[in-house]
């Protein structure tokens, strides 16, 4: 043993009294944590099993219906039923709209014939079309007559459980669908590439002349385009824009048929360059869709 200096404590130890109950509770402490624990579980699974929790309503997706056809089709046919009749056989307009009204309408669909005259429908189309429910449409069908002038006509129709169309309401004769001023594009940036104004140009000559064999010169493999059924002589392009993405070019040129009738007319093709030259492979429309 080393001399000289003062010995170091030694470690201590302290006495606590607890009292009974406390040292009870501590030492069961674990276990009625796991007991409260198991009895919260429990009761959680009562409570999903008698009101599962649903998850959170979302927006449902807005996708526009597909235009039925068919309903569109019936509605003009009523209407060109409904406009065409002759006074001195009302007969025969009745007849051909019994077959579309039913029981719960009148014959005739509550039409009544004026003493003398007569009135046929030149063409007919759906221009307007408004949904009263999934399955109820009323459609505003344009009709050019060859007494009354362009009238138009709102047609209920309405598609049944077992896919019937059937009328579903009179008819009522309406103004025409708002219309504006036609605008032309706002200013693009002229195409300054003598280069491809050619080609498009050339293209374009070619293409409203039908002469498929000299257009297929400036056109991509493999692009698909078809040519008008009334072949046009080009005149003039007096303009060639791009679009904003420049991926196609605008062209308004003149053109003239056979009858020497002159139109302006507006044109979009897709341009691409390939091997460094300049080549279409899309004329305004894709005849694939």
């Amino acid at each position: 043993m080393r001399g000289g200096g003062p010995t170091s404590p030694g470690p201590t130890i302290e006495i606590v009294s607890l009292p009974v109950w406390r040292m009870r509770l501590i030492r069961r402490a674990p276990r009625c944590l796991f007991y409260t624990v198991c009895i919260a579980g429990l009761f959680g699974s009562v409570r999903f099993a008698i009101a599962p929790p649903r998850p959170a309503a979302r927006p449902a997706d807005v996708r526009p219906l597909a235009p039925d056809l068919a309903a569109r089709g019936y509605a003009t046919l009523f209407a060109r039923r409904y406009l065409t009749w002759e006074a001195a056989r009302p007969m025969a307009s009745e007849s051909a709209l019994a077959s579309m009204t039913g029981p719960a309408f009148d014959a005739d669909a509550g039409l009544t014939l004026p003493p003398s005259g007569e009135q046929s429908v030149i063409w007919a189309e759906v221009v307007q079309e408004r949904a009263l429910a999934p399955t109820r449409h009323v459609y505003t069908v344009a009709a050019q007559t060859d007494t009354a002038g362009l009238v138009y006509l709102t047609v209920p129709v309405a598609r049944e459980r077992g896919g019937q169309l059937a009328l579903a309401g009179y008819p009522a004769f309406v103004g025409a669908p708002a219309a504006a001023a036609g605008q032309l594009p706002a200013e693009a940036a002229e195409v300054d590439e003598p280069a491809l104004t050619r080609v498009v140009e050339r293209a374009l000559r070619n293409y409203l002349a039908a002469s498929t064999e000299e257009l297929s010169a400036d056109l991509v493999d493999g692009a698909r385009v078809t040519v008008p059924t009334a072949s046009l002589r080009l005149l003039s392009m007096p303009r060639l824009d791009w679009s904003s993405d420049r991926r196609s070019v605008l062209a308004v040129l003149r053109a003239q048929d056979a009858r020497g009738a002159q139109y302006t007319l507006g044109y979009e093709a897709d341009v691409e360059q390939v091997d460094g030259r300049w080549e279409l492979s899309a004329i305004q429309v894709d005849p694939n869709e």
